[in-house]
């Protein structure tokens, strides 16, 4: 590989993975404040759910089959008709998109605004009066929420024309506004409406809901205004040029599969909020912790190799585009594996430090550890997954991840019916986790059934020495965490925190010396990435 293109590849997965990183941070905070003051109520859980209706919708529309079709179109048009054709087609498609998403949210606001559709549907889910009465706080919200759809479709559009341009920056920092806005909108609600008496509750909850609406039209406004920096012009064009019924050619078959993962999503949440209060919040806060290491690195690294497999598989380079791909899983695997160690052995501590304040009890904290640890196990799958969705996008296959999302989405639903009565909601994470397992081996299969450059066996020998030095931290972390628990005592804040820091910093030099030793490949990009990260070996 070109030793300049490979400094820029590792200098933009250190740019994404630093404003992820600060936009991941941004989001616990913003979820701690949420636990302090809503806790694992009822009211909460329908929140969550309300607010998974517009983003899973934006995964339809937005970023997961528009983004499979737009970037290699995109790149196409950029290599034949430069950049002016290029803006002419994010006109286009920009245009498309504000027309589809505002007739979504539409019907969306119109169905979810009739009380008595939500409540024959609750009933029909065997629920009590308890339950219909979080579905329709549920509903209620979603017809609030609903119009940040349009708001993220758009920024999804802007944000993939700029990492096409190489500019990463942007689109990674854009997440950022949500979760300012979400936490301002979190401290004017506890300051105008302190404590619990005259629904004090509800009015914080409606504050919050309009920081929703204020983050996502900043999550549109910061990559629109970068790329007008670049000489793109907003025109509304409802063009049916080539490269846009291109695109809506393949975006055709990953709109069903999507859509099979918009009903899977949907059915656990409503499946969560129907078994108790707390089951969906508990579910949120845990994937929260879960998404800090995908954030900062994983999705880092899928953002910035995907354009990378794409362009190598538009100019017919099989072998660049396989050895982009093999570089990101062994980097994957080489950060998620031990992340996944590390939050399953410290859990408690994890979760006592960021969450356990306010509303959020030591209660909740027991409760949520379990969910914690079962969905950490389904981590490095579903960093994995991430990745291998955007080899098969790159190579324009979008009809495979719609057979896959089919199977993830039963093994799910059918465990979640079956789970959650014995172990309840650590049975829906554990649904979760094993409905990701499910779809990541039927997706290698598949990859390698359609390129064996492609197949996991060439990162085999890498995994079983990153389980073997990922094993052995997670058992001196364990060790040192009850010996440190043992000579300070658990349950302060400060201890924890500081107990936490030292097991946490000891683990990590640990996996850093056994990867080492093992030379186990491409740990010296990851080096390197860690040290840029501290503002050494700049490139």
């Amino acid at each position: 590989m070109d030793k300049n293109l490979r400094k820029f590849e590792m200098a933009s997965v250190a740019v994404v993975s630093a404003a992820t990183l600060a936009s991941r941070v941004l989001g616990l905070v913003r979820d701690s404040l949420t636990a302090a003051v809503f806790g694992t109520s009822g009211l909460l859980s329908a929140f969550f759910t309300a607010f998974q209706l517009p983003n899973l919708f934006r995964r339809l529309l937005g970023e997961g089959a528009l983004t499979a079709a737009f970037v290699p179109t995109l790149n196409e048009e950029l290599e034949r008709r430069q950049r002016e054709g290029a803006f002419r087609l994010v006109n286009e498609v920009a245009s498309w998109l504000l027309v589809v998403s505002a007739a979504v949210v539409g019907a969306a606001m119109v169905f979810f605004s009739q009380p008595a559709w939500i409540e024959a549907a609750a009933r029909a889910f065997g629920g009590d009066d308890d339950t219909v009465a979080r579905w329709l706080a549920s509903g209620g919200m979603t017809v609030v929420l609903f119009p940040y759809l349009v708001f993220v479709c758009l920024a999804a559009v802007f944000s993939s024309a700029l990492q096409t341009l190489g500019r990463f920056l942007e689109p990674a920092v854009s997440p950022v506004w949500l979760n300012v806005a979400m936490i301002a909108a979190l401290v004017i609600g506890w300051k105008c409406w302190p404590g619990e008496a005259g629904g004090a509750d509800s009015a914080r909850m409606r504050v919050l809901c309009a920081g929703v609406l204020v983050g996502g039209a900043g999550q549109m406004v910061l990559p629109a205004w970068a790329l007008m920096r670049h000489g793109w012009r907003p025109r509304f064009a409802l063009a049916l040029s080539g490269p846009v019924r291109a695109i809506f050619r393949l975006m055709a078959p990953t709109v069903l599969g999507s859509a099979v993962y918009l009903i899977n999503m949907t059915v656990s949440r409503f499946i969560g909020l129907s078994l108790n209060d707390s089951a969906v919040a508990l579910l949120n806060f845990a994937q929260r912790l879960m998404e800090l290491p995908i954030g900062v690195f994983a999705v880092a690294v899928s953002t910035v190799v995907f354009p990378l497999i794409s362009r190598r598989a538009a100019q017919g380079d099989t072998e660049g585009m396989a050895a982009a791909y093999q570089k990101g899983m062994r980097l994957i695997l080489l950060v998620n594996v031990p992340a996944a160690a590390g939050l399953a052995v410290l859990a408690v501590p994890l979760i006592r430090v960021l969450f356990q304040r306010g509303a959020f009890a030591a209660g909740d904290t027991l409760a949520m550890a379990p969910v914690l640890a079962v969905c950490a196990a389904g981590l490095p799958f579903f960093s994995f997954v991430n990745l291998m969705l955007r080899a098969f996008y790159a190579r324009k296959d979008t009809r495979t991840p719609v057979v896959a999302a089919v199977l993830s989405f039963v093994v799910n639903l059918a465990l979640s019916l079956v789970l959650m009565r014995r172990f309840g909601t650590a049975g829906l994470a554990a649904a979760g986790s094993v409905a990701i397992v499910a779809q990541a081996l039927f997706l290698q299969v598949r990859l390698t059934a359609a390129e064996e450059r492609l197949a996991f066996r060439f990162v085999r020998r890498d995994l079983g020495k990153i389980i073997a030095a990922s094993a052995a931290m997670g058992a001196l972390v364990w060790g040192g965490w009850r010996a440190w628990a043992a000579c300070a005592g658990e349950g302060s804040k400060w201890a924890d925190a500081a107990g936490l820091a030292l097991m946490i910093a000891a683990g990590v030099a640990v996996y850093g010396a056994l990867v080492w030793l093992l030379r186990v490949e491409d740990r010296e990009e990851l080096a390197g990435m860690v040290m840029r990260k501290f503002g050494k070996n700049k490139i």
